[in-house]
């Protein structure tokens, strides 16, 4: 099926953020309450620790997701158009702690999100990409669409061979948390068609694919290793190995 037209913006225009008074009320708090609480000096020090994708607060996730929870107390569920509007609005704003609150919060509800929130979390995963937010959306957020839809397994297909890594990444990486639903056969052919590839991220995120499933079927992964190895970088097979 086709999500260009996401149902998350009704009434507003592709890659436009919906209004949502839920989403101004929680601007409101958010971006009162984290600046009080940020730590320069630590600050510095999750920069260099996150390679310089972002500036930061400097607050701990410990701290962070306490003042999350007094930024949410008492608000209502949202609908799809109010976590589009909060994410949306999160990742527009510099500073990284920002993002993760918007990626906790779409993992939260992800299940009131319809298939039509796919462009949103496309959108997301291609801003200020870094695998800190990149492989939470994976997970979680595109992961959780695509069970509750299984015809987006389509968009993956189209994903895998985006020329943006940290897009392809997200393919490799949706079916994670799937266990016995995942579908091995779309799960191969992935890291596949992304073996020779040289970028580090995608190397690691077939590894990483490979051995989530190995939970589930270790003799599967095994055997695909073994008949595909020679294809694979050292690195995916280290990972994919790593427990088998």
């Amino acid at each position: 099926m086709s999500v260009s037209g996401s149902a998350a913006a009704s009434g507003s225009a592709p890659g436009e953020v919906p209004d949502s008074v839920l989403a101004d009320a929680v601007m409101e708090r958010l971006t009162a309450l984290y600046p009080a609480a940020g730590n320069p000096f630590r600050a510095q020090e999750m920069v260099a620790y996150m390679k310089g994708v972002a500036p930061f607060l400097g607050i701990r996730t410990p701290e962070r997701r306490a003042l999350s929870r007094t930024v949410l107390a008492g608000t209502p569920r949202p609908g799809e158009d109010d976590c589009a509007a909060v994410a949306l609005r999160c990742f527009a704003l510099p500073e990284r702690e920002y993002h993760y609150f918007a990626v906790d919060y779409l993992r939260r509800h992800v299940k009131r999100c319809s298939s039509g929130f796919l462009p949103v979390a496309r959108r997301l995963v291609t801003t200020v990409s870094w695998w800190d937010t990149v492989d939470h959306l994976a997970a979680h957020v595109v992961g959780g669409l695509v069970a509750a839809d299984p015809a987006l397994a389509s968009e993956m297909d189209a994903w895998i061979d985006d020329a943006d890594p940290w897009i392809a990444r997200t393919a490799l990486l949706h079916q994670l948390r799937f266990k016995g639903d995942t579908d091995a056969d779309r799960l191969f052919s992935y890291c596949l068609r992304r073996a020779a590839d040289t970028d580090f991220f995608l190397r690691k995120a077939i590894g990483w694919s490979l051995r989530e499933y190995a939970k589930t079927a270790p003799g599967e992964v095994r055997a695909f290793v073994a008949d595909n190895r020679s294809l694979f970088s050292p690195l995916s097979v280290r990972e994919a190995l790593r427990h088998l």
